[in-house]
């Protein structure tokens, strides 16, 4: 049996997100979605998802590239005055790691982040993070304590198989290179402990190395190439014009990508294969 998961990304981000995330679940394959609690439209993302609670929302932590939900004064600081955090994901990265001081701010984060969630009355379906912050050593350790404190029991482990990847698309090969080994590296030191905490994960995840770029034709392609259990896919669909997502992710075929959670080819080819559409909860959703 193949199942996937269809998740967009941002949820809560803007409004053109947020069209898009509700676009692609009442017409298309989409069959989740990660709520941004911080963003600009956060709660018009909780409105819409309470409008349509077939459609399953986890937390997308974020802790870069975003806004805090709790207050963190002193210095130094894991945001700013205003509490933005930074845009920059490396350095951000580096801080976390080495800046001892930044645990305690971030456990309060991660937990606010979590809190301001549940109390939105929404099941709390996953959790991932925003550039896959999840991931990082520092906020896993941390997270870890706090999925087990709130009852939380699917993450997105984010690994993905490289030479397959690039069997399909041969771009940004350097790069692809550089977050496969990475992010390896980082789910090879987490998936024990989610085993140990009884959490469960998808097998692999497909999105990591063509992030902003799952097209209608590489998804086409990616479905002929899947394996049996469960892949979770993700997305970052948007409708344009919308200043928000074209501010931070220039670079990103927001539109092509709602396109390829649309298209009738991708859902007639979902057929073909016999591949199950559903969910972390495990619930399945029919074709539209």
């Amino acid at each position: 049996m193949k199942r996937v998961i269809i998740n967009a990304d941002d949820f809560g981000l803007s409004d053109g997100v947020n069209r898009a995330v509700i676009k692609a679940w009442q017409e298309g394959i989409l069959t989740s979605a990660s709520l941004m609690v911080g963003g600009d439209a956060f709660h018009e993302a909780v409105h819409l998802a309470k409008a349509n609670p077939g459609l399953h929302v986890g937390l997308h932590l974020t802790l870069v590239q975003g806004r805090a939900v709790g207050e963190h004064g002193g210095f130094p600081s894991i945001c700013d005055s205003k509490g933005a955090f930074s845009d920059d994901p490396v350095q951000t990265g580096m801080r976390y790691f080495f800046i001892r001081s930044f645990r305690k701010q971030l456990y309060r984060e991660i937990e606010a982040q979590i809190v301001r969630f549940l109390q939105t009355g929404l099941p709390l379906s996953h959790v991932d993070g925003h550039l896959n912050i999840h991931m990082h050593p520092v906020v896993f350790d941390l997270l870890c304590g706090l999925m087990r404190k709130h009852g939380i029991t699917t993450f997105r482990l984010c690994r993905e198989n490289l030479r397959a990847n690039l069997t399909l698309d041969r771009e940004r090969r350097f790069g692809k290179m550089v977050d496969a080994f990475i992010f390896s590296k980082l789910a090879g030191r987490c998936r024990p402990i989610l085993d140990h905490l009884g959490i469960g994960y998808a097998q692999e995840v497909k999105g990591l190395l063509n992030s902003g770029r799952m097209t209608e034709e590489y998804l086409l392609r990616v479905l002929d190439t899947l394996e049996d259990g469960t892949t979770e896919l993700y997305f970052h669909p948007g409708c344009l014009p919308c200043a928000e997502i074209t501010r931070r992710m220039p670079d990103y075929r927001h539109e092509e990508e709602l396109a390829a959670l649309m298209s009738p080819r991708v859902k007639g080819r979902l057929k073909e294969l016999g591949i199950e559409l559903g969910n972390y909860r495990g619930e399945v959703k029919t074709y539209v």
